[in-house]
């Protein structure tokens, strides 16, 4: 951990009922406990919120991602923070390490929300004052934001895994699609490695065709890159079109494992060997897999928190 020297004492740390392992995990990191609070339910579904101690003038940091049960938690996180905005909070931070609805951030056809607009309109209503949050799908809804959002990558923790492996010079990165070349690039600048492009096309929403394939993968290491996998769909079909095109091995990385519906069944039946994923969402414990390898967040997210409460830059940890 850096030394930052700082004054926790008015720091609280609290956590909401979406990855309460990753609130302790930072909690272990920077040593600053859990504040004693409880996100429950009314017997008539409503959230109910206990915060058991005084935090009267504390700097109050909360860990919810917005994972499914998507609304269930994105109102848990609006009412925790109402909680402590009425209980006389100095500061309000959100730690969103999953932001919920980020694929709705534009209008593809008529008559559709933006959604992703209108939970940051929430959130900032709600009182949140600063936002930390973790591989948003589309960068620039910290745009929609009027506070101060820290938007942290997770290509240094998933480099930090690779540069690990014994690879060598066989590795190339591989975007799943064309929007996803700048995340590729930052992961191929972090590896040294060269990038290669499937291009595919969607001819229903959750589904996706592999139509060619930019770069050369013969007899590599093909390691796909994404923010998030969902269904799994597009990861498999991007990895058997690789295979076929003489990629000796292929892994897959991803920052955010939604893993909906039979999503790890597709991934262990592939000819994918590894998927690496962080812990901004738990994985579903009744769906275990061999293939997965999870990586932490906490020590990247605990460098933020001890910054932001010193006052310091924190833009230094996102290069």
């Amino acid at each position: 951990m850096e030394n930052h020297n700082v004054d926790t004492s008015k720091l609280c740390l609290m956590t909401g009922n979406a990855n309460p392992a990753l609130a302790q995990k930072i909690s272990d990191y920077i040593n600053v406990r859990l504040c004693d609070a409880e996100v429950g339910r009314f017997n008539n579904g409503e959230t109910s919120v206990m915060i058991n101690e005084s935090i009267r003038g504390k700097d109050i940091f909360i860990v919810q991602p917005t994972s499914h049960p998507v609304n269930d938690n994105v109102m848990d996180l609006l009412i925790m923070v109402d909680a402590c905005k009425r209980a006389s909070a100095h500061s309000i931070t959100a730690i969103v390490p999953y932001y919920a609805y980020a694929r709705q951030d534009r209008k593809t056809r008529g008559r559709e929300p933006i959604s992703a607009k209108l939970v940051a309109n929430l959130m900032v209503a709600a009182g949140i004052g600063r936002l930390l949050t973790v591989d948003l799908h589309a960068a620039q809804i910290q745009g929609f934001f009027d506070i101060p959002v820290d938007h942290l990558l997770a290509a240094p923790v998933i480099a930090d895994y690779f540069k690990r492996q014994t690879y060598e010079d066989e590795l190339v990165v591989v975007s799943p699609d064309l929007g996803g070349v700048t995340r590729a690039r930052a992961l191929a600048d972090y590896l040294k490695a060269p990038i290669a492009i499937i291009e595919k096309r969607r001819p229903r929403p959750g589904e996706a065709e592999v139509m060619s394939i930019i770069g050369d993968v013969k007899d590599k290491v093909a390691l796909m890159i994404d923010d998030i996998v969902d269904t799994a769909g597009s990861l498999c079909e991007g990895a058997k079109a690789l295979k076929k095109l003489g990629a000796k091995t292929v892994l897959a990385a991803c920052t955010h494992p939604v893993l909906s519906k039979n999503a790890v069944e597709k991934i262990n039946d592939s000819v994918i060997e590894k998927l690496i994923v962080t812990d901004t969402i738990p994985l579903p414990a009744n769906k275990p897999s061999d293939k997965i390898v999870v990586l932490s967040m906490a020590q990247s997210i605990g460098d933020v928190i001890l910054r932001i409460q010193a006052q310091r830059s924190v833009s230094l940890l996102f290069r």
